[in-house]
């Protein structure tokens, strides 16, 4: 059997990336693993190199592991005479004629082939491949596959895939086996290959336009076959018996090369697991191996700072800052590094809880280095520190500022404070990176707002320590449980959620520009209202002037499917969003009873919204109109989710208006009547450092109204009088990030506003972004939306240090059963053989399947 399994390339061609010739069994040394083999070895050095720049592959495994994106549907065999227009079709046919002309509109030519079934005849059509007439003869049987369409009256197939009978090199041993005799019966034989090809799975994989997904499919094959029993298993055998998952050589080989669609979900089942336990056991091993290292240990002591502070606090710490003290005292009380990682909502006073670890530490005689993402968060972090340690603690503590914006004279006594040990509290940005800067007893290490700094940033700062400092990360952007389990799990997970009292909450609000662009001057005409009550907004732009760059959008995918993916993509990321929304407001309603799950349309209420008065209703009633919708939406018929999709993509696809900029909306506001008499000014990150902490001390002095800014006030700004948080292209902004903005306002005695301003269309992803952080105050159910609106392929990357993560088929939401399986599994395994001696299989899936940058991040944070 031979043919093309596309219709821009077929055997006869020339060769070109992934069409490489059979090479003989890749040779493994003993105890090594054939993934591990260069893939130069096995397809030869130009394919290898196609690879390798076209998605950084390089070694067997890696080819392996770029697993089919989905899986296409040939259809079922169709009589000629019964095919329906602008479907996927199958039929069983003869080429009857074969003509060859050039084209009339251009140059090239065009190669029409007539083929019949007995009953009726089609055309199919090529152009520029005049190659086929030596295969596409007259009398040759085969199975053609592709989209039917009408050509002046006439069906045809344009550029069809296919397959034809007659030459046994196209099948499978496999197939050869099952047929045993029939091979001598040419009908049967069509009839067999034609129904097995008909109803076989179509790999789809990631491609490029160098390197086509059915080149990917040929290249795979080849290498399957070249490594056949010799790919080790990661997994110990009485654990995947126990499991009934497949061995990795046979979980490969139907993941690309399934016969039926049960195959390649067994294979994924398999394959899943596997990524989980390799993750685990990496993560359970480094909690290992951080165990055996010793430090100091850092005990307040009587009368100490810490006693002393805390005596003097005006307020009682909300239970969770007492319970998350208590972990803290106890960690930094042993001999073991602290590793932890503390999270809490927007404004839960981690901050206070960090000051009192470091206290402990300065009573030991230590000196503890808080580092921040930003100027504008490291100054305001030293405000904060000095403020509530009060004149004298201060005094003897010497809080000290270090930035790379310091005066040269300022450096040089930030530096000397610091290495004689003066200065006990350090705040700084990445200038405390420098080499020049040098600790006299650095006992603790504090990342405020960790994912915002790079892996090897934050070792830099450890390696300070004479002994290996106590390392408290923090963070903002709340984490679900696997994804800490999965992405931190080498670190102990503190969490709080209450908020200090005398909070006021916040009231978020869609404004939808897209279907109310007449809501435009009422959102200033709010802020006015907020203004004339003593208060003060913040205006947030994604863009400092109108010459910052556009973000790119992400490439689309060069295959001849990209759109129907695309759709695919929008309605699953849309299911998930609209269940995970339908259970939460389930939950809700039962918690409130009837008066929870009264309350009028979404749009309705956002419209009222922009009364204060009817500010709470509204609020209300957004969310119970959010779920309401979320739940019809999961309970929509396909052809309705079909169209809606549709409609999202042409609005995805539409040109975006031009971003709201800092320069262009200072201007705008200034010269607004109803804002006439406030003092309004900006902020943004080009900024000397001397003028942005000026603005920001004129800001918190209320000498300020309206500061229109970058999200460079995104984290640690503290202005209790701000009220009012107005975000323009909200739509420009992740989840985390609006979640981050909003919690700007509503921190002291004034009720918080917030109004996410939007021209995105709806039914699009950015638009269901903006819906969401509207509808909910909760950070931790924020950031399930979050993962379920971007999937969790790109979790590891943008939580750790911005690359791709190595997994492909771990869903840390939907797979959290499977994460706790293999975490169990791993630490029974690390418990028994910390070194992995016995496991070899496992060792080198750790080496190969945790890029570089995972394996840094592992060893260093």
């Amino acid at each position: 059997m031979s043919g093309s399994t596309s219709g821009t390339r077929g055997p006869s061609a020339p060769r070109g990336p992934g069409t490489p010739d059979a090479v003989a069994p890749v040779a493994v040394p003993p105890g090594a693993d054939a993934l591990d083999a260069k893939l130069a070895g096995v397809l030869g050095g130009r394919t290898a190199s196609a690879f390798e720049k076209a998605f950084g592959i390089r070694t067997v495994g890696d080819l392996l592991s770029h697993y089919p994106r989905r899986y296409a549907k040939r259809g079922e065999l169709t009589a000629i005479d019964k095919l329906p227009l602008d479907e996927n079709v199958t039929i069983v046919a003869e080429v009857r004629d074969v003509r060859e002309r050039p084209m009339r509109a251009r140059r090239g030519s065009l190669l029409e082939v007539s083929i019949s079934d007995g009953q009726g005849f089609i055309s199919l059509t090529f152009f520029n491949q005049s190659w086929r007439v030596r295969e596409l003869r007259p009398g040759v049987r085969g199975i053609f596959a592709g989209k039917v369409s009408d050509y002046r009256g006439a069906l045809q197939l344009a550029h069809p895939n296919y397959e034809l009978f007659g030459d046994a090199r196209g099948l499978g041993a496999d197939a050869l086996d099952a047929l045993g005799d029939g091979l001598a019966d040419p009908s049967a034989l069509d009839d067999a290959e034609a129904k097995r090809w008909a109803e076989m799975p179509i790999p789809i994989y990631p491609a490029t336009a160098s390197v086509a997904s059915w080149q990917i499919a040929n290249s795979v094959a080849i290498v399957l076959d070249a490594v056949k029993g010799q790919i080790a298993d990661p997994v110990p055998d009485g654990v995947r018996e126990e499991r009934r998952l497949l061995t990795a050589q046979r979980a490969y080989e139907l993941m690309h090369r399934p016969q039926k669609d049960a195959d390649y979900m067994r294979a994924r089942e398999t394959l899943r697991f596997h990524e989980a336990f390799v993750l685990q056991t990496a993560l359970v091993s480094q909690r290992r191996a951080a165990h055996a290292q010793k430090t100091a240990a850092r005990r307040p002591k009587p009368g100490g700072y810490l006693e002393r502070f805390d005596a003097s606090l005006p307020f009682r710490l909300t239970a969770d800052q007492q319970l998350v003290g208590s972990e803290i005292a106890r960690d930094l009380g042993g001999d073991i590094p602290m590793m932890r990682l503390l999270q809490g909502e927007v404004g839960s006073g981690k901050t206070l809880v960090a000051v009192r670890a470091m206290l402990a530490v300065a009573d030991s005689g230590g000196q503890s280095a808080m580092l921040a993402p930003t100027e504008v968060l490291a100054a305001q972090h030293l405000r904060s520190i000095v403020k509530v340690l009060g004149p004298d603690l201060a005094a003897e503590l010497v809080p000290t500022l270090h930035t790379g914006q310091l005066s040269t004279a300022e450096r040089k006594k930030a530096l000397l404070r610091m290495v004689s040990g003066q200065a006990k509290l350090v705040v700084g940005t990445h200038a405390l990176l420098s080499d020049v800067v040098q600790f006299y007893d650095l006992g603790l290490v504090v990342v405020d707002e960790q994912h915002r700094f790079g892996v090897e940033q934050r070792d830099t700062l450890r390696q300070k320590g004479a002994t290996p400092p106590h390392v408290l990360v923090m963070t903002a952007t709340p984490i679900p449980r696997t994804v800490a389990m999965t992405v931190f799990g080498d670190l102990d997970v503190s969490t709080i959620t209450e908020l200090p009292a005398g909070r006021k909450g916040i009231e978020s609000f869609s404004v939808p520009l897209a279907e109310k662009p007449g809501w435009a001057g009422r959102i200033w005409a709010r802020v006015a209202e907020e203004l004339a009550q003593g208060r003060q907004a913040f205006v947030v732009c994604p863009a400092i002037d109108p010459a910052d760059p556009v973000e790119p959008a992400d490439a689309p995918e060069n295959d001849d499917d990209r759109d129907r993916d695309r759709g695919e993509e929008l309605d699953g990321v849309r299911d998930d969003l609209a269940e995970a929304r339908a259970r939460r407001a389930a939950r809700a309603a039962a918690a409130s009873g009837p008066a929870g799950r009264a309350g009028a349309g979404a749009t309705s209420a956002a419209a009222s919204a922009t009364t204060p008065a009817s500010a709470k209703t509204a609020a209300a009633a957004t969310r119970t109109a959010t779920a309401k919708a979320a739940t019809a939406k999961a309970a929509a018929t396909p052809k309705a989710s079909t169209a809606k999709t549709s409609a999202a993509q042409a609005a995805a696809d539409a040109p975006r208006p031009p971003k709201a900029t800092v320069v262009e909306t200072l201007a705008h506001l200034r010269a607004l009547p109803a804002l006439a008499g406030y003092r309004i000014e900006s902020l943004h990150g080009r900024m000397p450092s001397e003028e942005k902490d000026a603005i920001m001390r004129a800001f918190a002095a209320k000498e300020i109204d309206v500061l229109v800014a970058t999200t460079v006030i995104e984290v640690g700004v503290d202005v209790p009088n701000a009220s009012t948080m107005v975000v323009l292209d909200a739509d420009r902004f992740g989840v985390s990030q609006l979640h981050q903005l909003r919690g700007r306002v509503g921190r002291g005695g004034v009720p918080g506003l917030c109004l996410l301003v939007t021209t995105a269309e709806p039914e699009t992803l950015a638009r269901e972004r903006v819906d969401a952080v509207a509808a909910t105050l909760d950070g931790f159910e924020l950031a399930e939306i979050d993962l379920e609106l971007r999937r969790e392929g790109d979790v590891l990357g943008s939580i750790q240090s911005g690359g791709r993560s190595s997994l492909r088929l771990l869903r840390v939401v939907k797979d959290a059963d499977v994460i706790q399986d293999a975490r169990a599994v791993a630490f029974e395994i690390v418990d028994a053989d910390p070194l992995l001696a016995a496991h070899p299989a496992i060792r080198g899936a750790l080496e190969r399947r945790l890029r570089e940058s995972e394996r840094e991040f592992l060893a260093k944070n």
